[in-house]
């Protein structure tokens, strides 16, 4: 059964990964940035596992 709370942590990761491949298509990424949002992402994807 799908919470709110799930629900939010699964667009939130969906969000981030958007994110994450947007700065990747730049010319010149960003890499301090993009460690800190796929550091966010994976916190999220551990926060979905543990349900």
């Amino acid at each position: 059964m799908q919470t709110p709370h799930l629900s939010a942590l699964e667009a939130k990761h969906a969000t981030l990964d958007r994110r994450i491949a947007a700065e990747a298509q730049r010319p010149l990424p960003d890499q301090s940035v993009l460690g800190e949002l796929k550091r966010q992402k994976l916190r999220v994807k551990e926060e979905i596992a543990a349900h």
